[in-house]
C-alpha cells in the first residue's frame, strides 16, 4: 500500500494534523482539504486512492461532496461522522459510503480502517464460482455482472458479493455478524446497519417491490436468507 494517496477533508486542523501524521508514518500521500469546495478541487487534481471525509464542512456539506463524487468515481470513502449524525451516516451508507468512523476516535484506529478498506479494493483475481440462476435473477461470478428478467443490474462490489453469498446457500439464514465475517471480512470495523443498508440497496436493485422481496428474505430476530 506504500505510495498510495490519501484525500483527508475535514474543518478542524488539529483532525487534519493528526491523520496526516499517522498515515504519512505508514507510507501514505497526503494531500488535505478544509471545505467542501477545495475537496472536490483537489480530488480532481490529485485522484486519491480513498477519501476520509467529514460531514460537517463550510462551502458544501460532506455528504454534497460524497454524491458529486460517487456520481462519477467509485473512489472509497470513510466519512467522518459526530456521536449525534446517525441519521448522516445511515443516509451515507445507503448512497454507498465504505465505511464511516464516529468522533472522537483514535487515528491510529483510522490508519487500521484505511488499509482495510484499501485491501477491499485491491482488483481481485477473477473468481471461479459457478454462475447462479433463480427465476430470473443470473449471478455470474467471472464477469461480476447480475441480470434479472434479462435486464442488466448495476451492483457496487460489495453489494455484489453480499448477493452471491446469499445466493450460494438458498434457503440458510445468516445473522448480520456473519454476513459481516463472510463479507466484509473479520477486520471490518463497521456494525450491523451496514449489513442492514446494504440489503436494502440490494432490493430496490432487483426486486420488484422491494417491500415484499421475492429472493432476499428477512428472518424477524435473525437476519436474512436467500428464497429460489
Amino acid at each position: 500500500m506504500t505510495g498510495q494517496r490519501i484525500l483527508i477533508v475535514d474543518d478542524e486542523p488539529q483532525v487534519v494534523e493528526a491523520l496526516k501524521l499517522y498515515l504519512s508514518r505508514d507510507g501514505f500521500r497526503i494531500n488535505t482539504a478544509t471545505d467542501g469546495e477545495a475537496a472536490l478541487a483537489t480530488f480532481e487534481a490529485h485522484t486519491p486512492d480513498l477519501i476520509v471525509l467529514d460531514l460537517m464542512l463550510p462551502k458544501v456539506d460532506g455528504l454534497e461532496v460524497f454524491r458529486r463524487l460517487r456520481a462519477k468515481h467509485a473512489t472509497p470513502v470513510i466519512m467522518l461522522t459526530a456521536k449525534s449524525d446517525e441519521l448522516d451516516r445511515v443516509l451515507g451508507l445507503e448512497l454507498g459510503a465504505d465505511d464511516y468512523i464516529v468522533k472522537p476516535f483514535s487515528p491510529r484506529e483510522v490508519v487500521a480502517r484505511v488499509k482495510n478498506i484499501l485491501r477491499r479494493a485491491a482488483p481481485q483475481e477473477p473468481a471461479s464460482g459457478k454462475t447462479l440462476e433463480y427465476d430470473g435473477l443470473v449471478i455470474d461470478p467471472r464477469t461480476r455482472t447480475v441480470q434479472v428478467a434479462g435486464r442488466s443490474i448495476e451492483l457496487t462490489g460489495k453489494e455484489f458479493d453480499l448477493l452471491y453469498f446469499l445466493a450460494q446457500s438458498p434457503g440458510q439464514v445468516f445473522t448480520r455478524a456473519q454476513l459481516m465475517d463472510k463479507v466484509w471480512g473479520y477486520d471490518f470495523f463497521g456494525d450491523a446497519s451496514t449489513v442492514t443498508v446494504h440489503v436494502r440497496r440490494l432490493r430496490e436493485k432487483i426486486e420488484t417491490d422491494p417491500a415484499n422481496p421475492h429472493y432476499i428474505a428477512t428472518v424477524w430476530g435473525v437476519g436474512y436468507k436467500f428464497e429460489k
